[in-house]
């Protein structure tokens, strides 16, 4: 299926600053856990690789002074950072909103173990979704405060350490809750659920595209949380089922998208094909897979298309704070450079005048002395 560009989608900040944003919030976390609410470079500039920093720590940090404030430290010159009163600010209140939603929370990391095939997720695989799911960084390594009795850190196989989920709670998706408030299903197994469909201006799928997904929709929807051992991986019904959870797995992430290639990790653990990429793409009316960045990015359509079927992750104001912070950093280094030119002009304008000076100057001298 053609891919088609739709900037709507290319224009959402709220997910294309996300990629950047992401190490300026591990930074961020850096210096706020601090005692002293500041740290020297030292402690980061050799960390760029684990922090996901694309440059050297120090001129990334530069980039951002409306979040990270410059300052020489108390020895050796060292340039030391610590948080501006805006960026302080915004960290209580996420502090805050993740105190006040925890429960939220618990249940999202709940979901997301649940649709894997055994109940269980590595837990370098959950830390790797932490970001998506707008975790803090030691939610699950305090399972005291953040866990709930249902989990439960197991040994897997592979000698992995893992996290299980224990409930006999029948868990619905967003799309069968969604449609049973518009009547159209009642629970039975197997039952037919259509996606809602949001076909992006300009994108026209072949004739015969429009009828395969036409019978599609009619198919039986099976929840990611159902077992789906007695499907057979290469029918429709087996297609639909990939669809439905990765609908599902975009819907509990805070801007609803991933990086595309960030979610292969969860293939074998959950059931989903080996070309479980190709879903986005034979399916444009409910993702769109946006190349902004230099990357490639999953956008669950529904959204951004229709606010009342999906809420908003709670952290999600959060995180749009920041990102106008990243903004108004961009104009403050915008008129830096702007005044900066001006300053140089002047001087060059300046050096121009002096010399003309000099010259005068010395041609009157001379004169003097020929008298």
């Amino acid at each position: 299926m053609k891919w088609k560009k739709d900037p709507y989608f290319d224009s959402l900040d709220q997910i294309h600053k996300s990629i950047i944003l992401k190490p300026i919030i591990s930074l961020k976390n850096l210096i706020a856990q601090n005692p002293n609410g500041c740290i020297p470079i030292s402690d980061v500039s050799k960390r760029g690789i684990q922090l996901e920093v694309p440059m050297k720590v120090a001129r990334f940090l530069r980039l951002y002074p409306s979040i990270f404030e410059e300052f020489i430290g108390p020895k050796h010159n060292l340039p030391w950072f610590r948080l501006t009163p805006e960026a302080d600010e915004i960290d209580r209140e996420e502090k805050r909103v993740c105190e006040e939603c925890r429960e939220d929370l618990r249940d999202r990391l709940k979901r997301l173990i649940l649709m894997s095939e055994k109940k269980i997720l590595p837990l370098k695989i959950v830390q790797g979704m932490q970001w998506y799911l707008g975790f803090p960084d030691d939610f699950v390594r305090n399972p005291d405060a953040n866990l709930d009795e249902s989990f439960r850190f197991v040994e897997m196989e592979d000698g992995l350490r893992g996290l299980a989920v224990e409930s006999s709670e029948k868990v619905l998706s967003v799309v069968q809750r969604n449609a049973m408030k518009r009547g159209v299903y009642f629970g039975a197994p197997m039952e037919a659920v259509e996606f809602p469909l949001f076909p992006s201006k300009g994108l026209r799928l072949r004739r015969k595209i429009v009828g395969w997904l036409e019978e599609f929709q009619k198919l039986p929807y099976v929840s990611p949380y159902e077992d789906f051992s007695h499907l057979d991986p290469d029918s429709d019904v087996s297609e639909k089922r990939v669809v439905g959870l990765l609908h599902e797995l975009l819907s509990l992430f805070v801007e609803h998208s991933a990086e595309r290639k960030k979610l292969l990790c969860l293939k074998k653990h959950m059931g989903m094909p080996q070309k479980v990429h190709k879903a986005f793409e034979r399916h444009p009316h409910m993702f769109y897979l946006s190349l902004r960045n230099k990357t490639c990015t999953a956008i669950l359509k529904e959204a951004y298309c229709d606010e009342s079927a999906i809420g908003r992750h709670p952290l999600s104001g959060v995180r749009m704070k920041y990102i106008d912070l990243m903004r108004e950093s961009a104009r403050i280094l915008k008129n830096r450079r702007v005044k900066n030119r001006f300053v140089d002009r002047l001087d060059s304008h300046t050096e121009i005048e002096d010399g003309k000076e000099i010259a005068e100057c010395s041609y009157l001298s001379d004169r003097g002395v020929q008298n």
